[in-house]
């Protein structure tokens, strides 16, 4: 049994119109839910109060906000819960609806908490400064708007692996593979594995394939003769200039991202019903 829910902290996640609609909607059926307190409503760019206590995190919109839900906790261990206003939604997989139906097993406590791997970037540039940030979903190295191929060199543990010539490079957690990684050719990874998966974007040579490696280790990457508008981006929504011996260091970060799961959605029901997995195809009409 997990702990009861009787106080939730809600993140609206961003100010769009169709977020806000749908919070307004949502905190009105809200308030007429018996033994449960909302203490405290907070935007993306807002800090939540460290003494601030509640039994878990509703965020409100689609797997981005769940992105800056993470950030914004820092090792708070309260555990969040994606209603989704967005679009597709791995992470935040509950419409309204079935999070106010399962809303009594929550607060029965009769639901899961996953951790699920989190990592940090450490980006080191040629004039020896340096920048930190945490992620959940996945670095990417690009070349942006240039459109240029880039020569990305991959080190692992300190050993070197290779230089990929690509459109880009993408290392992924477990949660982040179904995100930028799928759509690039990488493999799904079952969210509770600790494991990273390497994946090169459209690599000049054939046999180069996606890697997996454990979390354990320590992965670092830089661009030989990096081009103007070369960047690395961290969850889609962090961007950092890439020069030429700059240098980024990624390894597992102590932050986990703990998720609840009603009864109901497990990580392969999500994939059925988001990726419409159909079984097998029907020949006959």
């Amino acid at each position: 049994m997990s702990p009861c829910v009787q106080k939730i902290i809600v993140l609206t996640g961003s100010d769009s119109p169709r977020i806000q609609a749908g919070w307004h909607d949502l905190r009105s059926r809200l308030l007429h839910v018996p033994n449960l307190e909302i203490v405290g409503v907070f935007s993306a760019s807002d800090t939540i109060p460290a003494h601030l206590q509640a039994d878990l995190v509703v965020v409100l919109g689609g797997d981005g906000s769940i992105l800056r839900g993470s950030r914004q906790l820092g090792l708070r261990k309260t555990p969040l819960l994606g209603v989704n206003l967005g679009k597709l939604g791995f992470l935040a997989d509950l419409s309204p609806d079935e999070f106010l139906t399962g809303l009594p097993l929550l607060q029965r406590g009769e639901y899961s908490i996953a951790a699920h791997l989190m990592f940090n970037c450490r980006c080191r540039a040629v004039d020896g400064s340096e920048q930190t940030f945490t992620g959940l979903n996945e670095l990417l190295i690009t070349s942006g708007g240039t459109l240029r191929m880039l020569d990305i060199s991959l080190r692992i543990d300190s050993e070197y692996v290779t230089t990929f010539s690509c459109d880009g490079l993408l290392i992924s957690t477990p949660v982040g593979s179904t995100a930028h990684n799928l759509s690039a050719g990488g493999p799904i990874l079952r969210q509770d594995l600790d494991v990273f998966a390497i994946t090169p974007i459209c690599p000049h040579t054939l046999s180069v394939r996606p890697l997996v490696d454990a979390a354990t280790r320590t992965y670092q990457v830089s661009v030989n003769n990096a081009p103007d508008g070369a960047i690395a981006v961290i969850d889609g929504q962090i961007t950092v200039p890439m020069r030429g011996s700059d240098q980024i260091t990624m390894s597992r970060s102590e932050q986990t991202l703990l998720l609840a799961r009603l009864p109901d959605h497990s990580y392969y029901s999500t994939l059925h019903r988001k990726l419409g997995w159909q079984g097998q195809l029907e020949y006959r009409r």
